[in-house]
Protein backbone atom coordinates (compact mmCIF):
# COMPACT_ATOMS: atom_id res chain seq x y z
CA UNK A 1 0.00 0.00 0.00
CA UNK A 2 1.17 3.50 -0.89
CA UNK A 3 -0.40 6.39 1.01
CA UNK A 4 -0.47 10.05 -0.04
CA UNK A 5 -1.61 12.93 2.16
CA UNK A 6 -4.58 14.99 1.02
CA UNK A 7 -3.47 18.55 1.78
CA UNK A 8 -7.02 19.92 1.78
CA UNK A 9 -7.91 17.73 4.76
CA UNK A 10 -4.62 16.96 6.52
CA UNK A 11 -2.07 19.29 8.13
CA UNK A 12 -4.61 22.03 8.67
CA UNK A 13 -2.38 23.02 11.59
CA UNK A 14 -1.20 25.45 8.92
CA UNK A 15 -3.62 27.60 6.94
CA UNK A 16 -1.09 27.71 4.07
CA UNK A 17 -1.19 25.02 1.41
CA UNK A 18 2.47 25.77 0.69
CA UNK A 19 3.46 24.99 4.27
CA UNK A 20 1.43 21.76 4.24
CA UNK A 21 3.79 20.29 1.64
CA UNK A 22 6.64 20.61 4.15
CA UNK A 23 4.49 19.29 7.01
CA UNK A 24 3.59 16.22 4.96
CA UNK A 25 7.25 15.57 4.22
CA UNK A 26 8.13 16.00 7.89
CA UNK A 27 5.49 13.43 8.81
CA UNK A 28 7.10 10.91 6.49
CA UNK A 29 4.96 11.17 3.35
CA UNK A 30 6.56 10.60 -0.03
CA UNK A 31 3.54 11.89 -1.95
CA UNK A 32 0.53 14.22 -1.70
CA UNK A 33 -2.71 15.09 -3.46
CA UNK A 34 -4.39 18.49 -3.42
CA UNK A 35 -7.42 20.46 -4.42
CA UNK A 36 -6.83 23.18 -6.99
CA UNK A 37 -4.43 25.66 -5.27
CA UNK A 38 -6.56 28.79 -5.27
CA UNK A 39 -4.65 31.93 -4.34
CA UNK A 40 -1.22 30.55 -5.27
CA UNK A 41 0.67 30.86 -8.52
CA UNK A 42 1.84 27.80 -10.38
CA UNK A 43 5.44 28.71 -9.57
CA UNK A 44 4.71 29.07 -5.83
CA UNK A 45 3.09 25.65 -5.63
CA UNK A 46 5.77 24.01 -7.75
CA UNK A 47 8.49 25.48 -5.53
CA UNK A 48 6.78 24.32 -2.33
CA UNK A 49 6.38 20.83 -3.72
CA UNK A 50 9.98 20.66 -4.92
CA UNK A 51 11.34 22.10 -1.66
CA UNK A 52 9.50 19.39 0.24
CA UNK A 53 10.77 16.71 -2.14
CA UNK A 54 7.44 14.93 -2.43
CA UNK A 55 5.56 13.52 -5.40
CA UNK A 56 2.26 15.09 -6.50
CA UNK A 57 -0.15 12.27 -7.31
CA UNK A 58 -3.42 14.07 -8.04
CA UNK A 59 -4.91 17.54 -8.32
CA UNK A 60 -8.58 18.53 -8.40
CA UNK A 61 -10.02 20.36 -11.38
CA UNK A 62 -10.26 24.12 -11.04
CA UNK A 63 -13.84 24.53 -9.85
CA UNK A 64 -14.46 28.01 -8.56
CA UNK A 65 -14.55 28.99 -4.89
CA UNK A 66 -14.98 25.72 -2.96
CA UNK A 67 -15.73 27.74 0.18
CA UNK A 68 -18.84 29.04 -1.57
CA UNK A 69 -19.83 25.57 -2.71
CA UNK A 70 -18.62 26.01 -6.28
CA UNK A 71 -17.60 22.45 -7.09
CA UNK A 72 -17.37 22.59 -10.85
CA UNK A 73 -19.48 23.24 -13.94
CA UNK A 74 -18.94 19.93 -15.76
CA UNK A 75 -22.68 19.15 -15.72
CA UNK A 76 -23.92 22.70 -16.36
CA UNK A 77 -25.29 23.41 -19.89
CA UNK A 78 -24.00 26.68 -21.32
CA UNK A 79 -20.76 26.62 -19.35
CA UNK A 80 -18.81 24.31 -21.65
CA UNK A 81 -16.21 26.99 -22.41
CA UNK A 82 -15.69 27.62 -18.71
CA UNK A 83 -15.17 23.89 -18.23
CA UNK A 84 -12.61 23.81 -21.04
CA UNK A 85 -10.75 26.80 -19.58
CA UNK A 86 -10.74 25.18 -16.12
CA UNK A 87 -9.42 21.94 -17.59
CA UNK A 88 -6.63 23.76 -19.43
CA UNK A 89 -5.58 25.63 -16.26
CA UNK A 90 -5.58 22.42 -14.24
CA UNK A 91 -3.53 20.58 -16.84
CA UNK A 92 -0.93 23.36 -16.67
CA UNK A 93 -0.65 22.88 -12.89
CA UNK A 94 -0.67 19.09 -13.15
CA UNK A 95 2.17 19.03 -15.66
CA UNK A 96 4.23 21.54 -13.68
CA UNK A 97 3.76 19.48 -10.51
CA UNK A 98 4.24 16.12 -12.19
CA UNK A 99 0.74 14.95 -11.24
CA UNK A 100 -0.64 12.15 -13.40
CA UNK A 101 -4.26 12.34 -12.23
CA UNK A 102 -6.94 15.05 -12.35
CA UNK A 103 -10.16 14.70 -10.37
CA UNK A 104 -12.86 16.18 -12.62
CA UNK A 105 -15.52 17.52 -10.24
CA UNK A 106 -19.10 17.56 -11.50
CA UNK A 107 -20.66 20.48 -9.64
CA UNK A 108 -23.68 21.09 -7.38
CA UNK A 109 -27.13 21.49 -8.95
CA UNK A 110 -30.51 22.41 -7.54
CA UNK A 111 -32.48 20.57 -10.21
CA UNK A 112 -31.17 17.81 -12.46
CA UNK A 113 -32.45 17.11 -15.97
CA UNK A 114 -31.40 14.92 -18.89
CA UNK A 115 -29.59 17.97 -20.30
CA UNK A 116 -27.27 17.97 -17.30
CA UNK A 117 -26.35 14.33 -17.91
CA UNK A 118 -25.81 14.99 -21.62
CA UNK A 119 -23.58 18.00 -20.88
CA UNK A 120 -21.66 16.08 -18.24
CA UNK A 121 -20.91 13.18 -20.55
CA UNK A 122 -19.97 15.42 -23.47
CA UNK A 123 -17.57 17.39 -21.30
CA UNK A 124 -16.00 14.19 -19.95
CA UNK A 125 -15.60 12.89 -23.51
CA UNK A 126 -13.86 16.14 -24.44
CA UNK A 127 -11.64 15.90 -21.35
CA UNK A 128 -10.69 12.28 -22.05
CA UNK A 129 -9.48 13.23 -25.53
CA UNK A 130 -7.44 16.16 -24.24
CA UNK A 131 -5.99 14.11 -21.38
CA UNK A 132 -5.00 11.37 -23.82
CA UNK A 133 -2.91 13.88 -25.74
CA UNK A 134 -1.34 15.10 -22.48
CA UNK A 135 -0.67 11.62 -21.09
CA UNK A 136 -2.83 12.27 -18.02
CA UNK A 137 -5.68 10.40 -16.31
CA UNK A 138 -9.04 11.95 -15.46
CA UNK A 139 -11.06 10.48 -12.60
CA UNK A 140 -14.68 11.06 -11.59
CA UNK A 141 -15.93 10.53 -8.05
CA UNK A 142 -19.46 9.89 -6.76
CA UNK A 143 -19.88 11.99 -3.60
CA UNK A 144 -22.52 11.23 -0.99
CA UNK A 145 -25.43 13.58 -0.39
CA UNK A 146 -24.85 13.76 3.38
CA UNK A 147 -21.43 15.35 2.99
CA UNK A 148 -22.19 17.47 -0.08
CA UNK A 149 -25.93 17.96 -0.61
CA UNK A 150 -26.95 18.44 -4.26
CA UNK A 151 -23.62 17.22 -5.65
CA UNK A 152 -24.42 16.08 -9.18
CA UNK A 153 -22.68 12.70 -9.23
CA UNK A 154 -23.66 10.44 -6.33
CA UNK A 155 -24.40 7.19 -8.16
CA UNK A 156 -21.73 4.56 -8.87
CA UNK A 157 -23.80 2.78 -11.49
CA UNK A 158 -24.21 5.96 -13.52
CA UNK A 159 -20.52 6.80 -13.14
CA UNK A 160 -19.51 3.38 -14.46
CA UNK A 161 -22.05 3.58 -17.30
CA UNK A 162 -20.52 6.85 -18.46
CA UNK A 163 -16.97 5.52 -18.16
CA UNK A 164 -17.93 2.46 -20.20
CA UNK A 165 -19.65 4.53 -22.90
CA UNK A 166 -16.74 6.95 -23.28
CA UNK A 167 -14.43 3.93 -23.30
CA UNK A 168 -11.15 5.79 -22.79
CA UNK A 169 -8.07 4.64 -20.88
CA UNK A 170 -7.83 8.27 -19.75
CA UNK A 171 -11.09 8.35 -17.79
CA UNK A 172 -11.61 6.19 -14.72
CA UNK A 173 -13.35 6.08 -11.35
CA UNK A 174 -12.10 7.71 -8.17
CA UNK A 175 -13.20 5.28 -5.47
CA UNK A 176 -13.45 6.97 -2.09
CA UNK A 177 -14.39 4.25 0.39
CA UNK A 178 -15.91 6.91 2.68
CA UNK A 179 -18.42 7.83 -0.03
CA UNK A 180 -18.93 4.22 -1.13
CA UNK A 181 -20.03 3.24 2.38
CA UNK A 182 -22.40 6.22 2.65
CA UNK A 183 -23.94 5.68 -0.78
CA UNK A 184 -24.35 1.93 -1.02
CA UNK A 185 -22.25 -0.01 1.53
CA UNK A 186 -21.68 -3.70 0.73
CA UNK A 187 -17.99 -2.81 0.52
CA UNK A 188 -16.41 -6.19 -0.23
CA UNK A 189 -18.72 -6.85 -3.18
CA UNK A 190 -18.67 -3.30 -4.54
CA UNK A 191 -14.90 -2.84 -4.32
CA UNK A 192 -14.34 -6.10 -6.22
CA UNK A 193 -16.86 -5.24 -8.94
CA UNK A 194 -15.83 -1.60 -9.34
CA UNK A 195 -12.09 -2.33 -9.42
CA UNK A 196 -11.81 -2.73 -13.23
CA UNK A 197 -12.85 0.92 -13.57
CA UNK A 198 -10.82 2.38 -10.67
CA UNK A 199 -8.03 4.90 -11.26
CA UNK A 200 -7.61 6.22 -7.72
CA UNK A 201 -8.66 5.30 -4.18
CA UNK A 202 -9.23 7.45 -1.10
CA UNK A 203 -10.12 6.49 2.47
CA UNK A 204 -11.64 7.91 5.67
CA UNK A 205 -13.67 6.47 8.52
CA UNK A 206 -17.47 6.71 8.48
CA UNK A 207 -19.38 8.68 9.66
CA UNK A 208 -17.04 11.39 10.99
CA UNK A 209 -14.35 11.26 8.27
CA UNK A 210 -11.48 10.79 10.71
CA UNK A 211 -8.50 8.39 10.72
CA UNK A 212 -9.19 4.82 9.52
CA UNK A 213 -8.55 3.40 13.01
CA UNK A 214 -11.11 5.64 14.73
CA UNK A 215 -14.41 4.18 15.90
CA UNK A 216 -16.81 3.89 12.98
CA UNK A 217 -18.51 1.69 10.44
CA UNK A 218 -15.50 0.47 8.45
CA UNK A 219 -12.89 -2.16 9.35
CA UNK A 220 -10.01 -0.66 7.41
CA UNK A 221 -7.50 -3.34 8.35
CA UNK A 222 -9.71 -5.70 6.33
CA UNK A 223 -10.60 -3.20 3.58
CA UNK A 224 -6.99 -2.28 2.81
CA UNK A 225 -6.10 -5.95 2.46
CA UNK A 226 -9.20 -6.47 0.32
CA UNK A 227 -8.15 -3.63 -2.01
CA UNK A 228 -4.78 -5.32 -2.41
CA UNK A 229 -6.40 -8.71 -2.99
CA UNK A 230 -8.55 -7.12 -5.70
CA UNK A 231 -5.41 -5.98 -7.49
CA UNK A 232 -5.10 -2.33 -6.48
CA UNK A 233 -1.43 -1.29 -6.32
CA UNK A 234 -1.62 2.47 -6.83
CA UNK A 235 -1.66 5.37 -4.35
CA UNK A 236 -4.34 5.63 -1.66
CA UNK A 237 -5.26 9.20 -0.78
CA UNK A 238 -5.80 9.94 2.90
CA UNK A 239 -8.73 12.31 2.52
CA UNK A 240 -9.66 12.36 6.18
CA UNK A 241 -9.97 14.99 8.89
CA UNK A 242 -7.44 14.21 11.64
CA UNK A 243 -9.15 13.98 15.01
CA UNK A 244 -6.15 15.72 16.54
CA UNK A 245 -2.62 16.47 15.37
CA UNK A 246 -2.14 15.23 11.80
CA UNK A 247 1.30 13.70 12.37
CA UNK A 248 0.42 12.03 15.66
CA UNK A 249 -2.74 10.59 14.12
CA UNK A 250 -0.66 8.57 11.64
CA UNK A 251 0.14 5.85 14.19
CA UNK A 252 -2.50 3.66 12.53
CA UNK A 253 -0.28 3.20 9.45
CA UNK A 254 2.35 1.14 11.29
CA UNK A 255 -0.24 -0.52 13.52
CA UNK A 256 -1.91 -1.81 10.34
CA UNK A 257 1.43 -3.15 9.13
CA UNK A 258 2.26 -0.50 6.51
CA UNK A 259 4.76 2.28 5.96
CA UNK A 260 4.29 5.75 4.50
Amino acid sequence: MKFCANLAFMFTESSSLLERYALAKDAGFKAVETGFPWGYTLEQVKQAKENAGVQQVLINLKTGDVGKGELGVTAVPGKENEFKDNLKSTIDYAKALGAQKIHIMAGKLENVSSENWKTYENNLKYAANILKDEGLLGVIEPINQHSVPKYFLSDYSKAVEIIKRIDSANLKLQLDIFHLQHICGDLSYNIKNLMPYVGHVQIAQVPNRNEPDMAGEINYKYILQHLENCGYRDWIGLEYKPAGNSKEGLKWVQEYGYNL
